[in-house]
């Protein structure tokens, strides 16, 4: 039950920190990370890791497609961390405070894994607008853990 909960969670909170994107977006003209170059940058794996511009490297087929279903993925798994390492009761009874630290902590990957291997360099420092894009990945990864926290009252809920 554990695992189911975890991947609903994982999903949820995905879905939620979409929202909160496409909110940005349409709000405030602030654009999201365009999943299809997440997708170019899987594919172009095992050959290249790093890229000087994702952008500029061709085109792979189904991109956008292994783009959408890694960020999907990625979040499950984030959930599954996250349901392991926390209490043993905190699915029975979630607190917003773990979620939240949690989802912060995330940003880590994007900082130093994927911003610096899609050509934006470390915390999107070659970024048009370095300053923005980390303050929009604290922002995105702060609704991931809300979205961790309000997910596992719904799954709970359910559960009852």
């Amino acid at each position: 039950m554990r695992l189911t909960s975890a991947i609903a969670i994982g999903i949820g909170a995905t879905l939620l920190m979409d929202a909160w994107n496409l909110f940005l977006q349409r709000t405030f003209g602030i654009p999201s990370l365009n999943y299809c170059l997440l997708g170019r940058w899987l594919r172009h794996m095992p050959g290249t890791f790093r890229h000087a511009s994702i952008t500029a490297a061709s085109q792979k087929p189904f991109e956008c497609a292994v783009g959408w279903l890694a960020h999907y993925s990625i979040g499950v798994v984030f959930a599954l961390v996250f349901v392991m390492l926390a209490s043993g009761d905190w699915l029975a009874r979630p607190t917003l405070l773990p979620a939240l630290l949690y989802g912060i902590g995330t940003v880590v990957f994007p900082f130093f894994i994927m911003q610096p291997s899609l050509g934006l360099g470390v915390a999107a420092s070659r970024a048009p607008r370095p300053t923005q894009a980390r303050l929009k990945s604290l922002a995105t990864h702060s609704v991931f853990g809300l979205g961790l926290y309000a997910c596992a009252l719904g799954v709970r809920c359910v559960l009852r």
